[in-house]
């Protein structure tokens, strides 16, 4: 089940929240929120249910053991079992035929490729879970003395599939002590009806003409068609993973869990490092204080812990070279832009360091979508007026100009319009500020009825995670 369809808007959402609202026991909500939560990930996977409890049982006894074992030398042994385990599972269903098909390649062997079904979100909630056991070792949050509160925290449908990755550390008391109040809800309830639209309206829409140019024949494809579907892809992984992550933050307001940023108008960005301190915040967080900074940060080995971090980091989005190439091709920027390219953009307009940003992230998300090289060779041959292909078509002008209003609104989304409103309301007379929470009501029903209207009789509404 995924959350822009209208199974889980008008039922399954509808159904937890009124159940939600009407128990008043804290304990008891914390079992609905679980049970919820299990049904929502055994919907479209029920024979994975197994593997995620016994992951988080596995992270619930290893925390345990460590807080057992603290000041002892005992202590380190639980941290290194559950690392091992907990890597084992992801690379046994995310890696293993990668890595067979690797040392078949280069061996000449021919083992045989292990193709297992990758669990919904595996390495969402694996991530979670090293992190929490990691905390406790550090001394940084209590071990849970409740399976059934640690299962929640793993579970927890909001965030479970597609992010953002939350810290034990963000919501342990609001596991015991969240409590409901009438503006979280209702920030809630707008902050989930953005996220729904930016990934039915925005996201879907740019989807559909990513399949149209960059999912076909590459031979015939345009100059002006190959930058306009990179375009779009660029325009759809943004508002399909940030509208998700609203989503998710969203849906915990409602419910009074308060979980971080995950984005934050990353096409804003000037430089590389300043992209990835807005995009996917909470991956980027958790790479910088679990791995870089532990393997020495910037103060020694700096540029071999740039590469570690930015191969793993693309090795994290999927098992194939595609995705290590676009990370190391992001560790590349940043490491340039740490030498020299940041002391040439500063003596330069600002604009041309954005525009840089701009370009810099549409190659990388070519890397990003073919997973087989000779496809991302051929693309970006089209991109560079290399390839000896057309520079435009007829067909293609008319696409252009039937989306043109469109594009203008998916464009002016990916600024700070939100905010910037927001702060301009809190500054405007009492008289506007008293019509404010209607018109959001108006303003939030618009965006579900809009969301709603295209999802009716739609059959292409991707999921871009489905790999994580």
């Amino acid at each position: 089940m995924v959350f822009a369809s209208l199974n889980f808007l008008f039922f399954f959402l509808a159904i937890n929240l009124i159940l939600y609202y009407l128990i008043k026991n804290k304990t008891f909500r914390n079992v609905l929120l679980t049970v919820m939560s299990l049904v929502f990930y055994a919907w479209g996977e029920p024979i994975w249910i197994g593997l995620l409890v016994f992951s988080s049982f596995v992270d619930y006894l290893h925390g345990l053991l460590i807080e057992r074992f603290r000041g002892t030398k005992w202590a380190k042994a639980p941290l290194i079992s559950c690392i091992v385990i907990n890597l084992s599972i992801l690379g046994t269903f995310k890696y293993a035929g990668f890595i067979t098909d690797n040392i078949n390649f280069l061996t000449g062997l021919k083992l045989s490729v292990p193709t297992y079904a990758l669990p919904i979100g595996i390495s969402f909630y694996t991530f979670q879970t090293i992190s929490y056991v990691i905390d406790v070792y550090k001394q940084e949050v209590k071990a849970q003395r409740s399976f059934l509160k640690f299962l929640l925290f793993v579970s927890l449908f909001h965030q479970l599939v597609a992010g953002p990755i939350v810290r034990y550390s963000h919501i342990a008391n609001e596991i015991d002590n969240r409590k409901l109040r009438i503006n979280d809800i209702s920030a809630g309830i707008s902050r989930f009806c953005i996220g729904l639209f930016k990934k039915i309206c925005i996201a879907n829409v740019a989807g559909e003409l990513v399949v149209t140019y960059m999912g076909g024949d590459l031979s015939t494809l345009a100059f002006s068609e190959a930058w306009f579907g990179i375009l779009m892809f660029t325009i759809q992984i943004y508002f399909d993973f940030s509208g998700y992550s609203d989503m998710a933050i969203g849906m915990g307001r409602m419910v009074g869990f308060h979980y971080h940023e995950n984005f934050n108008y990353p096409y804003t960005s000037k430089s590389a490092s300043d992209f990835w301190r807005r995009w996917h915040i909470s991956l980027g967080t958790f790479f910088r204080d679990y791995i870089y900074i532990p393997l020495g940060g910037n103060r020694k080995r700096f540029y071999l812990n740039v590469f570690v971090v930015w191969m793993l980091t693309g090795l994290w989005h999927g098992s194939s070279w595609n995705f290590i190439l676009w990370g190391l091709f992001w560790g590349t920027l940043i490491l340039l832009e740490r030498l020299f390219l940041q002391k040439i953009f500063n003596k330069l307009p600002s604009f041309v360091s954005h525009v840089y940003l701009l370009l810099a992230a549409m190659i990388g998300w070519v890397l990003f979508y073919f997973v087989d090289m000779s496809s991302v060779v051929k693309y970006l041959s089209i991109l560079f007026g290399q390839s000896g292909n057309k520079w435009n078509s007829l067909e293609f002008n008319t696409v252009f100009m039937s989306n043109i209003y469109w594009l203008i609104l998916a464009i002016i989304l990916c600024l700070p319009v939100y905010p910037y409103t927001h702060a301009l309301l809190r500054k405007s007379s009492i008289r506007v500020q008293a019509i404010v929470p209607y018109a959001t009501i108006i303003f939030d029903f618009c965006l579900i009825f809009l969301s709603t209207a295209m999802l009716v009789g739609k059959t292409f509404n991707p999921f871009l995670y489905f790999r994580f």
